[in-house]
């Protein structure tokens, strides 16, 4: 009998909470019922109205919203495979991975509609028949998301199997064309009951803050957690210090998730309090390092707050550790680390020959278990690769310790080597970003004729500081060796670039220096 749909979360979680506010997008407001049947009516209508079938793909480009909501969930109840579409990709890019992944419909808001459809005219000869307009605007479409939802039907969508595709989601990539990864309801589902283990159990109390982007694998657990969990989900459009730090007073939020990036920019806002977080009890943070002195300010200051901090990637669905919220002890090593593997995740570390290393090693971080996607869409041999010898290759550089905790110490792509010695660019960046001058650094390798590579900082200075390169080399000196310390100091006094998904864009900081020459800037 098959269980891993979710189809077994979400319908039950309608009916036992059918009174209670589920969904809050600004002015708009729903309950559980509302929700569960404008989902309903939408999943109906892909088929009935814009001829979607089982396994078809279905692209989104928007922003945050209720609306971005239903259509995850309607997919997640056989509406179709969503493609949800990073919203910084460049027209090219776009045209690319619709016609990679074959995509016929597209859901679009006022925001993006227009950037959308001159892509896809730019490039010629579209596969994309159908325009869907979410929201209010003047914005070329084909249908309103709205006349979409009234029109379907009120009846439960028939149930999927556990292996029906349901997500195919295209990773940024680090070199070359972004990969679609291909999930399915049971690797969905069993990434939503690790999550729930992990956190120690759900509650139907708890308001939980949507602010990572919804087009990104940060996101999906709490999509499919929070409603199924019978709480509160509060949407905001895009990630903003102040708009978020208001909802979280305004709407007593006590959970949420964010990136590092996003937590340090709420930090250094000149509205922020830390009285004005009070609400919080769980916040859950990951896709990149947490620098040192935000974790401190966080114990600190924010002492009643739990921390967990998630590590995965896309191809998981996307959760591979936890580190819990006991291991967040000011001082304690572990905080160093990303935890340990959730339940039913495995990892080892690999050299570059796939033997596994012994405990504190450094090699290449590999898992398994059954969270994994089922394959790189119209990649077998990328898919092969990623997966050799049964073991995923996460292509990250990191060590377990005897309790099976995991340490990270770069991506293998970011990793220096200069004068042949390994340095990771996310301990300099950890040593560089406790001096109280620094807003924002990113550590990179450029050439250098007489060790191959030499360690470069991009430092962003906290406003009203200066800085000086010998002072953050020295401040670095403090805790790392003499060969992990910048060799180089610039200073930019522009924020970082950032992925769509708060990460910092080293390719584009790599790029200038390596135009021509043989390192990959990806």
């Amino acid at each position: 009998m098959k269980e891993l749909i979710y189809h077994r979360l979400f319908y039950p979680a309608v009916e036992r909470y059918a009174n209670k506010e589920a969904i809050v997008d600004g002015v708009y407001r729903a309950s559980f019922a509302t929700h569960g049947e404008r989902v309903t009516r939408l999943a109906n209508a892909m088929g009935s109205e814009l001829g979607v079938g089982k396994g078809d793909r279905v692209a989104i480009m928007a922003l945050n919203s209720a609306s971005y909501l239903e259509l995850y969930h309607a997919c997640y109840l056989g509406g179709g495979v969503i493609n949800p579409l990073n919203l910084r990709l460049a027209g090219p890019e776009l045209d690319y991975i619709v016609r990679d992944s074959g995509t016929e419909v597209a859901f679009v808001d006022a925001f993006f509609a227009g950037a959308f459809v001159k892509a896809m005219e730019a490039a010629g000869d579209s596969p994309i028949r159908t325009v869907v307009l979410i929201g209010p605007g003047d914005a070329p479409h084909d249908v309103a998301y709205e006349d979409l939802v009234a029109a379907g039907d009120t009846a439960t969508p028939p149930e999927p199997e556990e292996e029906d595709p349901v997500v195919l989601m295209y990773t940024g990539g680090t070199t070359g064309l972004p990969k679609g990864v291909l999930l399915q309801q049971r690797a969905e589902m069993l990434n939503v009951y690790h999550v729930a283990i992990g956190l120690g159990g759900t509650r139907d109390d708890d308001v939980f803050l949507s602010q990572t982007p919804l087009f990104h694998a940060a996101s999906m657990a709490s999509l499919l957690v929070i409603p199924a969990a019978g709480s509160k989900m509060v949407t905001i459009p895009a990630f903003d210090p102040a708009g978020v730090m208001n909802l979280i007073e305004a709407e007593g939020i006590t959970q949420t998730v964010m990136v590092p990036t996003m937590i340090g920019l709420c930090i250094q806002h000149p509205e922020y309090r830390p009285e004005r977080l009070a609400s919080l009890r769980e916040l859950v943070y990951g896709a990149s390092p947490m620098p040192e002195a935000i974790s401190s300010h966080l114990l600190e200051h924010l002492p009643d707050v739990n921390l967990l901090q998630g590590y995965g990637m896309t191809e998981c669905s996307s959760v591979l550790t936890l580190l819990s919220a006991e291991d967040h002890v000011a001082g304690s090593p572990r905080l160093r680390s990303v935890g340990r593997s959730v339940l039913g995740v495995n990892l080892c570390i690999q050299d570059e020959d796939g033997n596994v290393l012994p405990t504190g090693e450094i090699g290449e971080v590999c898992a398994r278990g059954g969270n994994y996607m089922q394959e790189y869409w119209n990649k077998p041999e990328a898919t092969a690769e990623a997966f050799r010898d049964g073991w995923y290759h996460t292509g990250d550089a990191g060590y377990l310790d005897e309790e099976g905790y995991l340490f990270l110490v770069d991506r293998v792509k970011d990793m220096i080597v200069s004068g042949g010695e390994n340095v990771y660019s996310s301990e300099v960046e950890s040593a560089i970003s406790t001096h109280p001058g620094v807003a924002q650094v990113a550590v990179i390798g450029i050439p250098d004729p007489t060790w191959g590579e030499a360690v470069h900082a991009v430092v962003v200075p906290t406003p009203g500081h200066e800085l000086t390169e010998e002072e953050v080399c020295e401040h670095a000196r403090q805790t790392i060796a003499g060969y992990k310390v910048p060799k180089s100091v610039e200073f930019r006094a522009e924020p970082l670039p950032l992925s769509g998904a708060m990460k910092v864009l080293k390719r584009e900081l790599r790029a200038p220096y390596w135009e021509g020459q043989d390192k990959g800037i990806g």
